[in-house]
């Protein structure tokens, strides 16, 4: 058998070949016949750059079908993509074309000459361009190709994608996750949530992580459903599609903001049978007021970039208020304290997982993988919850000190790093305080040295120079000292409490 993740999606999508996969939002479809074709032509491009089965493919550029079928064109060739966040600065960038060593390093138009300077001091062989419009050298080059490829024969430990997490030493790692764990997960998520070919997805997520790639898009081809695959989200846009779907999965903010619309009523979810939240915790009262408002109990699932998704309240079931819902089927799930003991039902203690849906481990950081391992298999989340006495998992904190805005990960030294090497600055503590729009917003808190002066605006455009816009600080607060315990360590629980 082929475990290919792109031969197990065909298997399933090549009796609909003239079925609409992709809806666009200026009315065209894309059938999956357009999609076999598309990413065969790019599958025989990247074999004619040399690409090799096991070479990366990084990608940075706005979400189009082109670039979804990049995607799946790299499965195809036995390759590992690599999406990158088009909000990365060209110094973040660098890190991850220094680590990684594509050997095609696809961009954005506006930053083909900076990504030319960046391949060339990296090693990579080949730069190409897709923008918006899903134009560029990429599909220039890939037009003469033949439209039929053979997909390599993959194993299930076979390399499909690296995702970049940041790290809390600043120092970003590279999640490897093989067909295998992909499919894996898609699989079990089709059947917890129930997909079939009938289903129609409203798709606005961006697709440079897991969520929109791996959890929507994977879980719509397997399933030979449909997407209306907008660009991103807008709520008054969401409002108007909302009655074509039959499903739709957002971040806790797409919630708020669709709530926060007077045109957000029940007759716009009249059709639409699961909505899905995750990627951040999603507050009480957005669940309560959503329900009131549409008859609809939100489903929030729980996962990370290191293995997909690892629970899901019920589709079929009480969906608690708070809750991540128990352990997907396959899935071993446990709370332990910190001598490694299993906790009781509802004492917090850190959350482990095991199954076939954890990844291989970090992108040449060996070192870093088997820390991150028990000794029986369990991956270490890094996040502390706890267990009722139904197996429904509730989430209380993260141990690292992660920050999620927008649904996006923001770890706080990388900031603080940048925030320490300014003019002035004694030192910093970053933190994220609840926001009723992104979540948790980042906020920094700062020690100027003696006899000197820090301003919040400044502070803020030298972030910004430096990182990208999603971890920029919302607001800067100036303090004489930062709290402290008993060994020195910086208190951000006391700070979150005062700034909240």
């Amino acid at each position: 058998m082929n475990h290919n993740l792109y031969a197990i999606f065909a298997a399933r999508f090549s009796r609909r070949l003239d079925q609409a996969c992709l809806i666009l939002d200026d009315g065209r479809a894309w059938t999956y016949g357009d999609i076999e074709r598309a990413s065969a032509k790019l599958a025989n491009l990247l074999v004619a750059l040399g690409l090799q089965p096991g070479d990366r493919i990084a990608i940075q550029a706005d979400k189009s079908p082109e670039a979804l079928v990049l995607y799946l064109a790299s499965l195809r060739a036995g390759t590992v993509f690599l999406p990158l966040n088009p909000a990365y600065t060209p110094t973040e960038v660098e890190y991850f074309l220094n680590d990684a060593q594509p050997g095609l390093f696809v961009c954005r138009p506006q930053f083909r000459e900076a990504a030319l300077l960046l391949a060339a001091q990296s090693g990579v062989a080949h730069t190409l361009v897709l923008d918006e419009n899903g134009r560029g050298s990429l599909i220039d080059l890939a037009a003469a190709q033949p439209d039929m490829f053979e997909t390599v024969h993959c194993r299930p430990s076979d390399l499909a994608a690296i995702l970049y997490t940041s790290g809390t030493t600043g120092r970003s790692k590279g999640a490897m996750l093989s067909h295998g764990n992909l499919s894996s997960n898609a699989e079990t998520l089709c059947q917890a949530w129930q997909f079939t070919p009938d289903d129609v997805l409203l798709h606005m997520l961006p697709i440079f992580h897991i969520h929109g790639l791996f959890v929507a898009c994977n879980c719509t081809l397997l399933a030979g459903s449909a997407m209306l695959f907008e660009p991103r989200f807008e709520a008054r846009r969401a409002i108007e599609l909302l009655p074509r779907a039959t499903l739709f999965m957002g971040v806790p903010t797409y919630y708020t903001r669709l709530l926060a619309e007077s045109s957000f009523m029940l007759k716009c979810a009249r059709n639409v049978r699961l909505f899905v939240s995750g990627s951040a915790p999603l507050l009480a009262e957005t669940f309560t007021a959503f329900a009131q408002r549409t008859g609809q109990r939100i489903l929030e699932r729980y996962g990370m970039t290191e293995g997909g998704m690892y629970t899901s309240n019920p589709y079929a079931g009480d969906r608690r208020c708070g809750s991540v819902g128990p352990a997907l089927p396959g899935i071993d799930l446990r709370v332990v304290d910190e001598t490694g003991k299993t906790c009781a039902d509802y004492v917090a203690g850190n959350i482990q997982v095991r199954g076939p849906n954890i990844f291989c481990g970090y992108w040449r950081m060996p070192e870093k993988t088997a820390e991150e391992f028990t000794a029986d298999g369990y991956f270490r989340t890094g996040d502390v919850g706890h267990l009722d006495k139904d197996g429904y998992l509730f989430i209380s904190g993260r141990a690292r000190d992660l920050i999620i805005s927008g649904g996006l990960n923001v770890y706080p030294k990388e900031i603080e790093d940048v925030i320490d090497a300014l003019p002035g600055v004694a030192e910093s503590a970053v933190i994220g305080i609840p926001h009723a729009d992104f979540g948790e917003a980042v906020t920094a808190v700062i020690v100027a040295k003696p006899g000197t002066q820090v301003d919040e605006g400044s502070v803020i455009a030298a972030v910004r120079e430096r990182l990208a816009g999603f971890k920029v600080p919302k607001r800067v607060y100036l303090v004489a000292d930062l709290p402290r315990n008993a060994m020195g360590k910086v208190q951000k629980n006391v700070l979150r409490k005062q700034y909240e």
